[in-house]
């Protein structure tokens, strides 16, 4: 009976967490639009010219094409925006419901296990299409594995738009994190835009891992396997991270609130007989 409670709790956090990403119509058009317009410009702007990039798990240096490694950032750019945008709007919008949940008896473990299913599902299904839209200008040599890639920097940046929701106070704030965010990790690690890609800083950014297997996977260079990791070690850091404030904010203060102060100043002393 009580795993069958725990299942329905779970399911129905779960369903909840869906319906809010489908109301959130801004997102859904960001994903119609935003993927193949930006795709598309890559397509269009950058030049075919051959670039290095360095392979850091075989030490190995390719000379990839431009134009194709740009298609790979950009979806990487795309992705991540959107998904750290989807889940900081439903995480921040929901917050004060979610904390009323907690405190009535509603287990927290159940809210945060549906925000994170619903994160995974919505992962999945952006970066597929992201690969769909660059196999129309492009077949990469292992579109599963390039797929994976990508799903590893939505999961580590939807993590992190859980975290900033749960210690932010304001939506612009974090939104301007999250846009910033991206912004300069694809930035700094597309060789096309950033001739110094190769530096030892890059092991620092959230989706390095990401950049260093989708590259072995779009030009057939041996494949980093345990770089496909990092991703999601983001996305657990940024989740305990989100667990603990949820936690300090949802804290039982009944009991503490029942325990009198202490008086200040001397005690007074005990009258004397009568």
């Amino acid at each position: 009976m009580t795993v069958r409670r725990a299942w329905t709790r779970y399911t129905t956090a779960t369903r909840y967490a869906l319906v809010e990403h489908l109301r959130n119509r801004l997102a859904l058009l960001l994903v119609v639009f935003f993927i193949p317009v930006w795709i598309t410009l890559v397509y269009l702007v950058i030049a075919d010219a051959d670039v290095p990039f360095l392979l850091r798990a075989t030490d190995e240096t390719l000379v990839v094409d431009g134009n194709h490694v740009s298609k790979i950032s950009g979806a990487a750019n795309a992705v991540t925006l959107i998904v750290g945008f989807m889940m900081f709007v439903v995480t921040f919008r929901s917050a004060e419901f979610d904390e009323r949940l907690a405190v009535a008896g509603y287990p927290r473990a159940h809210l945060l296990a549906a925000k994170l299913t619903a994160l995974l599902a919505a992962s999945a299904l952006v970066c597929a299409y992201a690969v769909a839209v660059i196999h129309l200008y492009w077949s990469p040599e292992r579109p599963v594995v390039l797929w994976l890639s990508l799903l590893g920097a939505a999961l580590a940046f939807g993590g992190i738009g859980v975290m900033l929701a749960s210690v932010l106070r304001g939506e612009l704030e974090g939104m301007f994190c999250i846009i910033m965010l991206s912004i300069i990790d694809m930035g700094l690690q597309n060789p096309v835009s950033n001739p110094a890609s190769d530096s030892g800083v890059m092991v620092f950014l959230p989706t390095y891992g990401t950049m260093q297997t989708a590259v072995a996977a779009g030009f057939g260079g041996t494949l980093p396997a345990a770089h496909l990791l990092l991703g999601p070690l983001w996305f657990g850091g940024a989740v305990l991270v989100a667990a603990v404030a949820f936690r300090l904010r949802t804290r039982d203060r009944r009991r503490s609130a029942a325990v009198p102060a202490p008086a200040r100043g001397r005690e007074p002393e005990p009258a004397g007989p009568a």
